[in-house]
């Protein structure tokens, strides 16, 4: 399968997302969702930036993707710096997205046991650069932190 070649490339993609979202005064979490070894969608959280109250880093990606077929996004990958919470979790179900590589969950594990209950296969990488990028911006930000994961 070309995506699994392909794979670090595509997280150093959401990676850059995430550092975008840094640099924008969002919160570092980045995605990109693949079909056939081609980005069709990216994005970063944006709540900060938009004032917004679900732009998570995949939900900015799938809007990014725009309209697309379902067999479309039953073939996809979605690339993730971060362990998708609940409501991104949901979407991916939603779309019927069945593979997700995240880059790290040890400073936030979302609903990945969900997502492996509902046939969604999920690898953590635990990339060194990902967790860096949160274990930094967490202990800088962590009231921004808890309001982005509803706490």
């Amino acid at each position: 399968m070309p995506e699994k070649d392909n794979a670090k490339d595509f997280l150093q993609a959401a990676l850059a997302e995430a550092k975008a979202g840094l640099s924008e005064g969002g919160v570092p979490i980045g995605a990109v969702l693949v079909h056939r070894d081609a980005i069709i969608g990216r994005g970063h959280n944006r709540r900060v930036q938009k004032g917004s109250v679900v732009l998570h880093g995949e939900m900015d990606a799938l809007e990014n993707a725009g309209r697309r077929s379902g067999s479309v996004y039953r073939d996809c990958v979605m690339y993730t710096t971060l362990s998708p919470c609940p409501m991104c979790s949901g979407a991916i179900l939603l779309y019927g997205i069945g593979r997700v590589v995240v880059g790290e969950n040890r400073t936030f594990r979302g609903d990945e046991d969900l997502l492996r209950s509902r046939g969604v296969d999920v690898e953590v990488v635990q990339d060194p650069e990902c967790i860096h990028l949160m274990t930094t911006f967490i202990t800088a930000h962590p009231e921004l932190w808890k309001e982005d994961i509803g706490i």
